[in-house]
């Protein structure tokens, strides 16, 4: 009986681990936890959050990648920065490398830099929280589609705030939740 559980020991423990860090995932994004953007009713990306304030200054967002020590990856942002006006939507690339002579899954963490500006930074599109299997010695771009909210111009608490940063990490699919839950 036991060599017949055997092959699915895997599969369940990494089921598991999934699971994880989907759940911790969407409470990190509801709560702020862990430096996540909070995902917001009222900061929403339809069209009409989509009009770039002309007013206001534009905004410098750089671009920061990690990569745990076990993933033998190579991870970078494609550009350093980008300028953007509040309402006006930008894209930006990252770059992954598998350096193993394996396929690799793995899953990306993000977050956003000063905190404060987290409720305002709503991507579009993003490769976060998905499981990314990158063939032995495979090279993939990774878009991020993603503006900042108008209504962050007006907010007198974010006076003074030129740059932001957002940041990825990359872990190995199965070590992403230890990462969420500390």
């Amino acid at each position: 009986m036991e060599q017949l559980r055997a092959p699915f020991a895997h599969k369940n423990v990494t089921t598991a681990y999934y699971g994880l860090s989907i759940i911790l995932g969407t409470i990190c994004q509801q709560t702020g936890w862990g430096g996540q953007p909070i995902q917001s009713t009222t900061h929403s990306s339809s069209p009409s959050r989509l009009i770039p304030v002309t007013t206001a200054p534009r905004l410098r967002i750089t671009f920061n990648a990690s990569v745990s020590d076990i993933l033998p990856w190579k991870f970078t942002p494609q550009q350093r920065e980008v300028r953007v006006l509040p309402g006006e939507t930008a894209l930006a690339f990252y770059t992954a490398t598998n350096k193993s002579s394996e396929d690799i899954i793995g899953v990306a963490t993000y977050s956003v830099s000063p905190g404060q500006v987290a409720p305002y930074f709503s991507k579009i599109q993003c490769f976060c929280f998905e499981e990314q299997r990158l063939a032995a010695g495979e090279t993939v771009d990774m878009p991020v589609f993603f503006f900042v909210d108008p209504e962050f111009a007006s907010d007198p608490q974010m006076r003074g705030i030129e740059t932001v940063t957002l940041s990825y990490t990359f872990f190995s699919e199965w070590r992403v939740f230890l990462y969420l839950i500390w």
